[in-house]
């Protein structure tokens, strides 16, 4: 049997549905399983084991695109998709291919066009006061309870993971050497590397403000002697010289790294496990971070925590209910009040916590790393 599995198109959904994949590799360790994505997440699978085949979906799907992809996909002769996006495209790109068996959740219209339709859990209310987050309310528990549905079975306590070879890790390494920065003689210093996220591919609403970060890489280079490396895509290198130009004014010794739109996502990844702390908004590098348990410092704005805070500890979640959250605006129509809410002094204290507790832990285990 073949079966198309098709990944989320944001990148940090994408992550939080990696539990879920695995589970269906594990369900069906005979069938040949092929992964459709969005470029911007290919690189996850290079070394992602029991995938026979990665499938390119173009990041703007026209109904022309859509046409050819689908032709595309019935010369592969799928016996089977499992969709884990909720839209309709999907399922009707499914349907096109002519693919015999198309699973996934009953939504946004699209039940006619699914061999299964899965019922949606009941959303989050608004309303709702609970201050704790419970777990079965998570993006990555969503996921799995399709397939649960489904009578597959998953597991019970899933481990969100990215996996890293040495020759990777090792990249990551020479490129902070060609940056100036020894990351081995840093640990042993006990000078720690910060990454800095200010973007966020889903839109402006979710970006704290380029000032505050900045704020943030001259207060932790004072008091640990940190040095910061901001991360983005090339679209967001604007925002790299804002708070480059921000942390100038605090005449800090050593000015914040810049490496937006400078690495492709497998550098990242390599660079990221080198990293103490990052400290960021709302995006797929938060759950990037996460994955490779690194501690995370996360700023959440006008999106739910509940549905899609970092999944592992170490971490810390800023986030302030005002009165329109949630509105899950790409663009703030008001004041940004969910963010401008969340101040330098509140990052600052769960960055120095988080770097503090980590350190303490590498020294009860006795190793650098």
């Amino acid at each position: 049997m073949r079966i198309l599995v098709r990944m989320p198109n944001w990148l940090g959904d994408t992550i939080l549905a990696l539990p879920s994949l695995r589970a269906l590799i594990n369900n069906f360790p005979e069938a040949e399983i092929w992964v459709a994505a969005p470029s911007r997440s290919l690189e996850l699978f290079e070394v992602e084991s029991g995938i026979a085949g990665v499938v390119e979906i173009p990041e703007l799907l026209t109904v022309s695109a859509g046409w050819r992809l689908s032709r595309r996909w019935r010369e592969f002769r799928f016996d089977l998709t499992i969709l884990f996006p909720n839209s309709f495209s999907s399922a009707m790109l499914a349907w096109l291919a002519g693919i015999p068996e198309r699973w996934g959740y009953r939504s946004d219209g699209r039940a006619w066009l699914l061999t299964k339709a899965i019922a949606r859990e009941p959303k989050i209310s608004k309303l709702e006061e609970e201050e704790t987050e419970k777990k079965e309310d998570h993006q990555a528990i969503y996921y799995l309870n399709l397939l649960r549905q489904l009578n597959l079975k998953v597991p019970t306590e899933p481990e969100i993971k990215i996996k890293i070879t040495d020759e990777e890790k090792e990249m990551g390494r020479q490129r902070l050497l060609s940056l100036g920065l020894d990351p081995l003689k840093m640990r042993a210093q006990r000078k720690p590397l910060v990454v800095l996220n200010p973007g966020a591919a889903y839109g402006p609403a979710k970006r704290w403000p380029t000032s505050r970060f900045g704020f943030l890489a001259a207060n932790l280079e004072k008091a640990l002697e940190a040095v910061c490396l901001i991360i983005g895509s090339r679209e967001e290198e604007n925002l790299a010289k804002e708070i480059i130009e921000a942390a100038q004014e605090k005449r800090i010794g050593r000015t914040p790294l810049n490496l937006c739109g400078k690495t492709t996502l497998r550098e990242l990844t390599s660079v990221l496990s080198w990293a103490n702390l990052m400290i960021t908004n709302d995006s797929g590098p938060m759950h990037l971070a996460n994955a490779l348990r690194v501690p995370v410092v996360a700023l959440f704005g006008p999106t739910d925590p509940r549905k899609t805070r970092p999944w592992h500890e170490p971490s810390f979640v800023l986030h302030k209910k005002v009165i329109c959250w949630p509105c899950w605006y790409r663009v703030c129509p008001y004041d940004h009040r969910c963010l401008a809410a969340i101040t330098e002094a509140e990052v600052l204290e769960a960055s120095l916590s988080l770097l503090q507790t980590s350190e303490a832990k590498r020294d009860e285990s006795g190793c650098l790393s």
